[in-house]
């Protein structure tokens, strides 16, 4: 049971109506809050691997998503073992901004989440192929997404203080994260703990992640929007995106494996997902690897910034991965593609979170 899969898949069951079955996921992870901690995975009833600063973000969303799906708010006052769900979310929102026991905190001038080294999605380690150690830009629209929840949904003395912040995160990535030369988000302001995100560093690296900065509302200038879905498509291939760019980087990203160097850190791209693991396969899983499950946002948030009018054109997007689902796993799709033509599937044959978007998203386009 990975928590941010099982938590983004549950987005995906709420559009599909099944309603009880998103109910029944969200409150089997609900019950393992801790100060603000969800499970990175759960293993019977060992829900030690905390290792994640999304999966508790996600949980907000998928909530949302059910909320919607249901066209009320009740959800919130369900019983989670001893409290509510209402009560969980806002004790991960508190925790966040004190700070939790696993290094996950709020820099109090940004109002930016820190995230640790590797407990974003691009969390391959071993060798640490995309550490992201500082603000990644998913994080902030996942945190700026549960900040709007807690706004209207917190009691109502508190709401104002949580849309104050929800404002701070929003002008801050505006302020830090917009690279004007490139025309798109840096994908991660890098910094070690304690660090303040205006004295990170900027990566400079085309990623998909930002899409989500769009389809959460976090950023909401148009003419922003569409610059970042023009450098976005630079990553599109029939039924993924890649997960990186194929071209040079000015943040060089170095991989390494027992101290030698195995990349080429101002072309981190690697296309084909083959060979050894250690020295080929993790270090091209997040560095040029496509991927079923962020694919469908690009139409997200293609929809969000042009219109319903826009919806056949998304779904000949969502269409072209067609092939993956009619050979291999009938009816579903792989987990990841090799960036480069022919771009051969790769990984699990059947990835939840990969055609449950697929879903979600196609459904809006109908």
């Amino acid at each position: 049971d990975w928590g941010r899969d099982a938590l983004i898949v549950a987005r995906g069951m709420a559009a599909a109506g099944l309603h009880q079955e998103t109910r029944d996921v969200l409150i089997q992870f609900g019950r393992f809050e801790h100060r603000g901690t969800l499970p990175n995975m759960i293993c019977g009833n060992d829900a030690g691997n905390r290792d994640t600063s999304d999966a508790p973000l996600w949980f907000f969303t998928a909530c949302h998503d059910l909320m919607l799906a249901e066209g009320n708010c009740s959800f919130l006052d369900a019983a989670c073992g001893e409290r509510t769900l209402r009560e969980i979310l806002v004790s991960i929102g508190q925790s966040y901004v004190s700070g939790t026991l696993n290094g996950i905190r709020v820099d109090t001038d940004s109002g930016l989440v820190f995230s640790p080294a590797h407990y974003s999605w691009m969390d391959t380690n071993h060798p640490a192929g995309t550490p992201r150690e500082g603000y990644p830009i998913e994080i902030q629209a996942l945190w700026f997404a549960a900040l709007s929840l807690l706004s209207r949904h917190d009691a109502p003395k508190k709401r104002a203080a949580w849309q104050q912040l929800a404002e701070k995160v929003r002008r801050s990535v505006t302020d830090l994260f917009v690279l004007q030369e490139e025309g798109f988000l840096s994908d991660c302001l890098y910094a070690s703990p304690g660090i303040s995100a205006r004295k990170a560093e900027k990566d400079d690296a085309l990623r998909p992640n930002q899409l989500l900065a769009i389809t959460l509302g976090l950023v909401n200038d148009s003419a922003v929007c569409k610059k970042i879905l023009d450098a976005c498509a630079e990553l599109l291939i029939p039924g993924a995106i890649r997960s990186l760019a194929d071209r040079p980087v000015k943040r060089p990203l170095e991989i390494r494996r027992n101290g030698q160097l195995i990349n080429d850190p101002y072309h981190p791209y690697q296309g084909r997902y083959t060979g050894d693991e250690d020295t080929r396969r993790k270090p091209a899983y997040h560095n040029g690897t496509a991927w079923t499950w962020l694919f469908p946002s690009y139409g997200e948030a293609w929809l969000k910034v042009y219109g319903s009018q826009e919806k056949a054109i998304v779904r000949s997007w969502l269409f072209s991965g067609l092939p993956w689902i009619h050979s291999g796993c009938l009816g579903h799709v792989p987990e990841i593609l090799d960036g480069n033509d022919p771009h051969t599937p790769r990984g699990c044959d059947a990835q939840a979170w990969g055609v449950s978007e697929l879903l979600r998203v196609w459904l809006m386009t109908l």
